[in-house]
């Protein structure tokens, strides 16, 4: 079967050795003429891709997203800490040999009798220490479950606003197109207005000026489109030439109620609640506490089950050391160690870092929650100011828009220049960008309410 890359590498290699001077054997040219239209099939249907909806979009970042996977793997050893923890209450069972030639009496090797087959068993019976080094780590794992709930709601919301500023750049594009047009049609008039002397040089550097800006914002709207693309390939694992947005999946904002707008202290307190980034800053603490708490038990008196059984050669001259006939191969031995310990330094100076470090971690917690606070109180004072922002440029453009046709119908009855009619249509222009930038700031300020608030997700229509 013929394939398309294999008609481009191949072609590749014969430009490339032609250019490295060595002489290669090119493909026949009646499987180029059938592989060409193949070819340009495939390109035609990267390029005429279906829109990606935003709930969809979301969905392939919280699968393919890097951070995800990373917080995933904290999460998983943070369980395998807990497990390890928890475990040590089961008994720890290993078998082996002690195989060896005695001369004399027979002395241990590794602390057990010379033997055929040595088995052992031990486990933690009663350790306060061991009790508390488990609930810091069962902690310590939902500590890290919460982290990852807040790293999941980083990655909605960084989907969320690559998907709505493409949106809103791709929208955009058509109408600066638009502007293009008229721009260099307006270029022409005056330049013919200056052929016939009507206007001066000076007009003709205006209407380029107009042109250049226009093409300016064009480019800056493709080169935006080109990295906001890339970003949310990157996000979603999708090309980037096929990811197109589509405006009528991307929901209403909600608005906002006049009592978080009057009870500020109240959103804020609800935040706090909710918010996974204080609830994990939190829980390590709390998990340092019971950490530190284990450090300082370490000194108490502990009790582990223990027991061994040994089968004993005969070859190692245990029978010249019991009294004839008492010596026998099968031994075992089962019971408990306990152990009193009552001067530990070193244990003692550990279990005071240990306090240190849950302080710090107490101290972190602070620190978060302050965050959240500063952060919930200035995006809502954001959105209070960007919707003041907007309604004044929605205004300042209805009248550039008045004032558009206001210009055109004076033109046409003749009394206004082409540079009045001109001139409008520039303002107008300018406003409309200015109002552009005003609703994307609005939508930014409140997207981030939302995830400050934990209500991203639900109203991209994910389940948290």
């Amino acid at each position: 079967m013929f394939c398309p890359s294999l008609f481009m590498h191949q072609t590749f290699q014969v430009i490339h050795s032609k250019r490295q001077g060595v002489r290669m054997k090119p493909l026949p040219r009646l499987v180029r003429v059938l592989l060409l239209p193949a070819l340009v099939l495939s390109s035609a249907l990267s390029l005429f891709s279906e829109p990606v909806p935003l709930k969809h979009a979301v969905e392939l970042a919280l699968t393919h997203a890097t951070v995800i996977s990373t917080t995933e793997a904290d999460e998983q050893r943070a369980f395998a800490s807990y497990m390890e923890a928890r475990n040590q209450y089961i008994p720890q069972v290993s078998v082996g040999s002690g195989l060896g030639k005695t001369w004399g009496y027979p002395l241990s090797l590794e602390g057990s009798a010379p033997s055929i087959v040595n088995l052992t068993a031990q486990s933690a019976l009663i350790n306060p220490a061991l009790r508390e080094f488990v609930r810091a780590a069962k902690t310590e794992y939902k500590a890290s479950t919460l982290q990852a709930k807040e790293q999941r709601d980083l990655v909605i919301q960084d989907t969320v606003l690559s998907y709505v500023e493409l949106n809103r750049w791709e929208t955009l594009l058509d109408h600066l197109r638009d502007d293009n047009i008229s721009a260099l049609k307006a270029e022409q008039i005056v330049a013919h207005r200056i052929q016939e002397g009507v206007d001066n040089a000076m007009a003709a550097q205006q209407a380029r000026l107009t042109t250049a800006r226009v093409h300016l914002r064009i480019v800056q709207a493709e080169g935006s489109i080109d990295l906001l693309r890339e970003k949310l390939s990157h996000l979603t694992g999708l090309p980037a030439s096929s990811i197109s947005t589509e405006t009528g999946t991307i929901p209403s904002l909600p608005e906002i109620k006049q009592e978080d707008v009057t009870h500020e202290d109240d959103l804020i307190a609800k935040t706090l609640e909710s918010n996974p980034a204080v609830q994990a800053a939190n829980t390590h603490f709390l998990a340092q506490m019971q950490k530190a708490k284990g450090e300082h038990r370490a000194l108490w008196p502990s009790i582990d089950f223990a027991s061994q059984y040994a089968l004993l050669a005969t070859f190692n001259n245990y029978e010249n050391y019991f009294v004839p006939g008492s010596f026998q191969q099968h031994n075992a031995t089962i019971g408990v160690a306990m152990r009193f310990p009552f001067l530990n330094p070193s244990q003692r100076a550990h279990a005071q870092a240990a306090d240190a470090e849950a302080i710090h971690a107490k101290k972190d917690a602070e620190s978060v929650r302050n965050q959240v606070s500063d952060e919930v109180l200035r995006l809502r004072r954001a959105v209070e100011q960007y919707q003041a922002a907007q309604q004044v440029a929605e205004l300042e453009y209805q009248i550039a828009e008045s004032g558009l046709q206001a210009a055109q119908i004076r033109m046409d009855s003749g009394n206004a220049t082409v540079h009045d009619a001109e001139d409008a249509r520039v303002q107008a222009t300018e406003r409309f960008n200015s109002l552009q930038d005003a609703d994307f700031d609005l939508e930014k300020a409140r997207i981030g309410l939302l995830r400050a608030t934990g209500d991203l997700a639900s109203w991209v229509g994910i389940q948290k």
